[in-house]
């Protein structure tokens, strides 16, 4: 069975159907393998927030993973593939034109 968290959890490929069977901690196989490299990051200082982009790669691709951290404390992370930038940037350049 196509399992879409096996590459976060390190059991691409592999079928588990034994009920019994406990898989590996996280926290072990994240010392060995990481799940996106970092290409690039720009972080932009806002009045009440700290928003960071980065653009990274994983297996499946290139990707951007957009953050805000407030004041508060509060993160909130979206993720979008690198193709979709293009409707990203029109989309806010259309939402500029309303400023």
């Amino acid at each position: 069975m196509f399992d879409p968290m096996a590459e976060l959890s390190g059991n691409a490929g592999q079928e588990n159907d034994t009920p019994d069977a406990v898989p590996a901690p996280a926290a072990s196989q994240s010392a060995h393998r990481r799940f996106a490299d970092e290409l690039h990051s720009v972080s932009i200082q806002g009045r009440q927030r700290t928003f960071y982009i980065d653009l990274k790669e994983s297996s499946n691709g290139k990707f951007f993973k957009v953050s805000e951290k407030s004041r508060g404390g509060q993160k909130t992370t979206i993720m979008f593939d690198a193709e979709d930038l293009d409707a990203f940037i029109k989309a806010f350049q259309e939402m500029k034109e309303y400023l």
